[in-house]
């Protein structure tokens, strides 16, 4: 991301969603990032690009399987609905 030709960095957590950068237009400085709701995402930090060449990232932890399909979804596989769709079927049959 950038904005008056810096980059920012955002936190890894935000990594493959949309998010803006929230600007004081009169100080001409990044205050934040946000999402496209608008709800604050936390900071936004400026890149340091040599700081960068060398830093050792945190990896998100590993969720163990059991606790990943242990019904976190409910209701119809969308996969499945649109599969039952596109070939004409009635309740995914």
């Amino acid at each position: 991301m950038s904005y008056l030709g810096q980059r920012f960095e955002v936190p890894y957590e935000l990594s493959g969603k949309t998010v803006r950068l929230v600007v004081d237009p009169h100080g001409a400085r990044v205050v934040g990032v946000e999402d496209e709701a608008g709800v604050s995402l936390g900071q936004a930090t400026a890149l340091d690009v040599l700081a960068n060449l060398d830093r050792v990232r945190r990896k998100p932890e590993a969720v163990p399987a059991s606790t990943a399909m242990s019904g976190a979804r409910s209701g119809p596989n969308l996969v499945e609905l649109a599969h039952a769709r596109y070939h004409g079927l009635k309740n995914g049959n």
